[in-house]
Formats: C-alpha cells, structure tokens, sequence
C-alpha cells in the first residue's frame, strides 16, 4: 500500500522541469593578427621595424626626454614604453643608466613569482638584455640595449588594466615577438 502512494509521488515529482543552469563564464578569445613590421621614423638616433599593430606615439609625460616613445598595440591593450638616453662616452652616466634599468626591473620583485634574465646577441652584433617577470606584475617584460659608448635604450611591456596576467598570456606572447623582432633590427643612427 506504501508502495502505491509513495511511487507515483516520485513518477511525478521526476517530471518536473528544471532551470536551465548556465556555465561559468569563459576568457575571452584573443584573435592575434599576423606578425607584419614598418620602420620608425628617421628622426630619432635609433632605427628598427615595429609591429604594424602598433602605433608610434611621443611619451607626453611630465619627465620624457627627446626620442622616448611609446609604441602602441590599441587593439590589444598594451603599450611598450621605449627610453632613450645618450652616453656621450661618459663611464659613469653608462653604469648609472645600467644601475636604474636594474633598479627599475627589480621593483616589481614585490609582485614577481620570478624574474628571468636572458642576453639576446641580435645579427646585427648587438648584446641586449631582456627580463621576463612572472606573477601579477604591471610589466611582464623588459629590456635594455647599449653600445656602451654613444647609446642606451631601455623598454618595457604595460598593459594598463586590472586583467590577469594569465588571461594575457597570449597576447603578452605575441608582443614578446615583435620586441625581441624590434631588438634585431636595431640599429643605431646617429
């Protein structure tokens, strides 16, 4: 008799429709264009081909010098702030530009789960080194490159959002190319 009244209780209740339940929200796609480059401007000491995606953009900030630039990925959210600083022959403005590209880099060991150091020897005969900063650091990737005599230039990677840097990880990638692309072109002009 239990049987007969609590059964189609349970036929009945196992009809019931239910909620739709949505998934969790995904990452966004990231669709990277293809790697296509353009020289800079004649009109600074250095020369080197950047990525078409990018624009060239003079540093308007408040300390820039002559020949700082920023280089300007609006479709992907980045900006590779590039640093220029004549030697003059001068030893100790050398290890001083050296020391602040250190200081500089080091900063973010607060944030940093590493930093990787590497040195790039490019074709062109050029010794650069680069840090690659691991963690939720507002500059994931930087660089500096000196003739030691005449010139010194120093970059670094900002994406000016709250994002992970783990959900940028493609687009950090992509740009890592067109520097380490840019650091191989280099060429030192005046």
């Amino acid at each position: 008799m239990i049987y007969c009244l609590v059964l189609p209780g349970m036929l009945l209740s196992g009809c019931e429709e239910t909620a739709f339940v949505p998934k969790p929200r995904a990452y966004n796609r990231i669709e990277l264009p293809a790697h296509e480059y353009q020289q800079v401007a004649d009109s600074y000491p250095y020369y080197f081909e950047y990525s078409q995606h990018a624009t060239v953009e003079k540093d308007s900030s408040w300390m820039s010098e002559p020949y700082w630039i920023h280089l300007n990925y609006k479709d992907l959210g980045a900006d590779v702030q590039l640093t220029y600083k004549a030697i003059n022959k001068d030893e100790s403005r050398l290890r001083e530009l050296l020391e602040d590209a250190y200081k500089l880099t080091v900063k973010h060991q607060i944030k940093a789960y590493a930093i990787d150091e590497s040195i790039l020897q490019t074709p062109k005969g050029h010794v650069a080194v680069i840090a690659e900063l691991s963690g939720e650091v507002p500059s994931q990737f930087q660089f500096y490159t000196t003739d030691s005599i005449d010139h010194f230039l120093r970059g670094a990677l900002y994406f000016p959002t709250a994002t992970k840097n783990d959900s940028l990880l493609p687009v950090i990638d992509f740009i890592k190319v067109d520097i380490v692309h840019l650091l191989n072109t280099l060429e030192w002009t005046k």
